[in-house]
């Protein structure tokens, strides 16, 4: 069915269209379906070892030692859940922050949801709106408008689309405006292949993952050998029946599984997710949270970030300060005013000229839009005629008028360039206005400008700015937590510091980006580093310096929201855009703060070092457990003596000294910055501790032994005693993990400890998990044991703790020596 250009679809044809199934409902980036959830979380590597050691206790038929087999069931459900709500919380987010494009509809402009565009829509596209279905254009200024393709192709300079042009999903427009139908939508579209990409539920790329994930292979590796050397000590060497084996080599290896530390971190980043929706922050791809704790480097815009966007008109000014006349206002008025794409900037200037005392000019003049040149920061209208004079009574026929920056339009050294940096100086915002001494061609004409125009009689167009209340604190956030700032703005760079003066106390350094053009790779390096103030900078100069600070080593965040971010913030380790910024902006970034408040980051860097600090301490915890189990493991094999527990002991010991206490941990504020090495850390803590608590364990074990001839009973005894050891060791590391305390850990160890004196001293819990504590003599043994050994572990734990320190210490003063003696030099 045609479609008539003007009118677009009526709704009959619209309900048609919908019930055809020609309508753009595609899955879009709430990350993995509900099936792919429950099958993610229930066949993994942990449950698989758990699962295998379970059928192993179920041909005993000692269903209670089976008890670890709920790990399955909590790793699996919990897991479920909380991905699930994050799911929910990712889907009623994305919601908010995807783009709406208008369509044209019984002659009608709608705004609509990107799910409910149909078939053969009338799409009318502005500067910064994303396309997001594939079509055609067919209506376009004479000079076309441009289009950024460089997700599709990875080419960053605008392609110029004409009538007949096709349009693709995933590109956005830059400048100009334009009209096109929609012809492939939903899973025909190039956006059905981004949409599942762009608020996926992963963990992919997480430095945290990794080592987690490198540590399990290990493990996993270990568990065969040491269960086949278990099986053969007790059935060979120590003369246990087949039953008593493989409850023993249950025993050993599951222990040495960390299975709650992966739950733990899906939790602790799910958790994670629904906590940042609380502050409407719309986490697009789930590691930003870990990318955002890792920054040491923001790179922010300005406008719309530590100002807002909008802006007041405060005069239109000659160079000598004083009001300009009438005619002058009023061809401001008709230049802005006949601009199909105004931005806040020409927003804030046509709404001061009608609210003031000017108010007169009604129309458009006949003629054509000079788009915004990003190349001389200018934009204008040239007009056709104008019978009646110019503004200065002169025949204006075929007149330019240019709105611009004044750096760029006011000849240097001049009256009107001494009050624009004035007042530039002042954190006021100017723009150069007037008419230009030659035409300046259209985009699309053969002629080419070798420098910006000059203007006949230059005038001020001066605004003022409201700098974002948040912006103070913010900015003193960052600061007190180390991270380097680099304020990045197309605006003059005095203009900027004077703005980002009232924002922060820190020494600022503007550069005009235009000086840094051309440079050598090296004195670009240094000034990026030098400076923390850019003016002047164009979208490419953007990108350039987020790749400056990667090769000094520094993990970039880049916020933003207009289109002139978008290289910028694709480049960067974490981009971040406001909800309000151009859809292509909120298309690529990791972030989006849908309230469009810059002081929502600290809420979330503090979410993401929350997870990252917490989960190394779970770590800690759920290694030491696998190093000690390793160590009683294979000493026991070694010496062919039967193994002192039962796998419910193993269960038992888990619950207090790591399960219950980890889930805490992991939900605790944390505010350190992260460092690298995190697998190097966490074993420094957990194996020297793991092997003692083994070591000692194994110790004591060989001690009260009663040998394999003694009755069951006094084989119980003696295990029962050297699980209390293990156990007060066990809760001391804990303890050390904990640090540094307050009171709620201190009464969460408490807590702990009264859990296991319930379970050792009830009759009925005590039987039901198999502890045979009646040998007096034996318990207290255990408890002096393991108070000894946890008063080892702390000793050995402050003296590495110091020896660390040292190679940190050593580390900085080698790093900082080379300065010191450039120091020197100069």
């Amino acid at each position: 069915m045609a479609v008539t250009e003007q009118r677009g679809l009526t709704a009959a044809e619209v309900s048609e269209r919908i019930h055809d199934g020609r309508v753009n409902t595609v899955g879009r980036g709430t990350g993995r379906s509900v099936w792919e959830i429950i099958r993610a979380n229930v066949f993994t590597r942990v449950n698989a070892l758990l699962g295998v050691l379970f059928i192993f206790v179920l041909v005993t038929g000692s269903l209670v030692n089976g008890a670890f087999a709920l790990l399955i069931i909590a790793n699996s459900a919990v897991g479920v859940i909380q991905e699930l709500r994050a799911k929910k919380t990712l889907a009623d987010l994305r919601i908010v922050g995807e783009s709406r494009p208008t369509v044209i509809r019984d002659g009608e402009p709608v705004t609509v949801h990107q799910s409910e565009v149909v078939a053969d829509d009338l799409i009318r596209l502005r500067s910064g709106d994303e396309i997001v279905v594939d079509g055609t254009v067919v209506e376009a200024p004479d000079e076309g408008f441009s289009v950024d393709e460089s997700q599709l192709t990875g080419e960053a300079d605008p392609v110029r689309k004409q009538v007949g042009d096709e349009l693709l999903s995933g590109s956005f427009v830059t400048g100009g405006a334009g009209l096109f139908r929609a012809e492939r939508v939903g899973a025909d579209s190039y956006a059905a292949k981004l949409a599942g990409e762009a608020s996926e539920f992963s963990l992919t790329g997480s430095v945290l993952m990794d080592g987690i994930n490198s540590i399990l292979k290990v493990i996993t590796w270990l568990l065969v050998p040491t269960g086949i050397l278990t099986i053969w000590t007790q059935l060979v060497r120590s003369g246990t029946d087949l039953k008593e084996s493989l409850l023993s080599m249950v025993a050993a290896l599951v222990p040495m599984v960390p299975e709650g530390l992966v739950l733990m971190t899906s939790v602790a980043f799910a958790a994670g997710v629904i906590r940042l929706g609380k502050y409407r922050a719309l986490v697009n791809e789930l590691v930003a949270i870990e990318g955002l704790a890792r920054v040491d480097t923001v790179c922010t815009d300005k406008t719309g970030t530590l100002t807002t966007n909008e802006m007041e008109l405060d005069g239109v000014r000659t160079a000598a300060g004083e009001d300009a006349p009438d005619e002058i206002r009023d061809a401001l008025a008709h230049l802005v005013g006949s601009q199909q794409d105004r931005n806040d900037t020409s927003e804030a200037v046509l709404t001061g000229l009608a609210s003031a005392e000017f108010g007169g000019w009604t129309g458009s003049w006949e003629g054509a839009e000079i788009p915004f040149n990003s190349r001389y920061k200018f934009s204008g209208f040239r007009r056709d005629s104008a019978a009646d004079g110019g503004a200065d009574g002169a025949d204006a026929a075929g007149e330019t008028w240019i709105l611009g920056a004044p750096d760029v339009l006011l000849p240097t050294g001049g009256s009107a360039a001494a009050s624009a940096k004035e007042l530039g100086h002042s954190g006021l915002r100017v723009l150069a206005f007037g008419r230009a001494t030659a035409e300046v061609p259209l985009p699309g004409e053969d002629t080419d400008m070798a420098s910006a125009p000059e203007l006949v009689e230059p005038y001020l167009v001066v605004l003022r700015q409201q700098l974002r209340p948040d912006a103070r604190e913010t900015l003193a956030f960052f600061e007190e937590q180390n991270v380097d700032l680099k304020i990045i703005s197309g605006d003059n760079p005095d203009s900027v510091k004077a703005v980002a003066a009232g924002a922060t106390d820190r020494e600022l350094v503007a550069v005009d980006a235009r000086t840094l053009t051309g440079l050598p790779e090296e004195e670009f390096d240094a000034e990026i580093a030098r400076a923390n103030v850019f003016g002047r900078v164009s979208p490419e100069q953007k990108q350039q310096m987020v790749a400056s600070l990667h090769r000094a080593g520094r993990t970039v965040a880049m916020t933003g929201d207009g289109v002139n971010d978008v290289l910028a913030l694709k480049k960067a380790d974490i981009g971040v855009a406001m909800g309000s910024g151009a859809p292509a902006t909120r298309s690529v970034a990791q972030l989006v703060l849908l309230t469009n408040r810059f002081s929502a980051l600290p809420q979330v860097v503090a979410e993401g070092r929350r997870v990252i600090g917490n989960i190394e301490r779970v770590a800690n915890l759920f290694l030491t457990k696998t190093v000690y189990s390793v160590v009683l493991a294979l000493v026991v094999g070694v010496l062919g003596m039967s193994f002192p527990f039962q796998p419910i002991h193993v269960t038992v010991t888990g619950w207090f000294t790591i399960g219950i206490p980890a889930f805490v941990l992991s939900q605790a504020p944390n505010t350190e910055r992260p460092r690298e090495g995190f697998v190097r850390r966490v074993l420094s803590l957990a194996v020297p501790s793991g092997v003692l608590v083994g070591g000692i364990s194994v110790a004591m074990w060989i001690a009260v032994y009663p040998g394999s001839d003694a009755p069951e009973l006094a084989r119980d005894q003696a295990g029962t005693a050297v699980l209390l050891a293990l156990i007060i060791m066990g809760l001391w590391v804990l303890g050390i993990v904990a640090r540094p305390w307050n009171w709620w850990k201190v009464l969460l160890l408490l807590a702990c400890v009264a859990g296991y004196v319930v379970i050792f001293t009830v009759p009925f819990i005590r039987h039901v998990v198999l502890l045979e504590p009646g040998d007096v003599r034996l318990m207290v043994t255990g408890a002096v044991v393991g108070v000894a050994g946890a008063a080892v572990i702390e000793v050995v734990h402050r003296i590495l703790a110091r020896w660390r320190a040292g190679v940190r210490s050593r580390r900085a003063s080698q790093d900082a020596a080379p300065e010191d003696r450039d120091s020197a030099g100069e």
